[in-house]
């Protein structure tokens, strides 16, 4: 059976994980495998949301870039076919679709885009059911990787960036994020799947955590 493996790991909590609802920003490098990693273990009612399309240079970090038909297809349909449960918006994530997205229904916001200011807007919105990473490129070493307080961050100039964005904003609560603690490693947008994954399954492991200790809670 294709989730006997994960039947056996979780037990009683695996109707848990099948009854969970979620929404995937961004399915790049980082996104498409917590996509992958989370519909594997059992969780598929997933939206996903992203508005790009597939090139070749993505194809050295993403899931589903190398499938066939994939070049030139919007990545969220490409997806739906690979994926068929999920719920697939071709949309930027920009402030007027934060300001008039209704979230209430999902348990957790999974956010994997590359727009700092839409960063800290889902951070200041949606905080207590958001799981955000920061920066993945220009690394090599995935056990550098931590879940920790944004502003307890260092060494990655994103993580700066969304940090003094939300001090100017007044934001003080104690939030985490997916972070590297390794120096960038070279100037240019250079990047290494054993990286942006395990950066996106990262992400999967703390969304399946926090959903079963939720769940479990109510």
């Amino acid at each position: 059976m294709k989730y006997s493996r994960s039947k056996k790991l979780f037990g009683s909590d695996f109707e848990i994980l099948q009854n969970a609802k979620v929404i995937l920003l961004g399915v790049g490098g980082v996104g498409s495998f917590a996509l992958d990693g989370l519909y594997r273990t059992g969780v598929t009612n997933i939206t996903i949301v992203d508005f790009d399309v597939y090139e070749e240079s993505n194809q050295n970090r993403q899931m589903g870039s190398e499938t066939p038909g994939a070049i030139g297809s919007v990545k969220v349909d490409h997806l739906k076919t690979l994926y068929p449960n999920v719920t697939a918006i071709n949309q930027k994530v920009d402030q007027e679709w934060i300001d008039t997205f209704d979230m209430s229904e999902y348990d957790f916001i999974l956010d994997a885009i590359d727009e700092i200011p839409m960063k800290v807007e889902l951070i200041k919105k949606y905080h207590k059911k958001l799981i955000s990473t920061t920066g993945s490129a220009k690394r090599f070493d995935p056990t550098k990787i931590e879940y920790i307080n944004i502003f307890k961050t260092y060494n990655d100039p994103f993580a700066r960036k969304i940090r003094d964005m939300l001090k100017k904003d007044r934001f003080r609560k104690s939030f985490k994020v997916v972070f590297s603690s390794e120096n960038p490693n070279c100037k240019e947008l250079g990047s290494f799947v054993g990286v942006t994954g395990a950066f996106g399954l990262t992400m999967c492991s703390i969304a399946i955590k926090k959903i079963l200790s939720e769940k479990q809670i109510k």
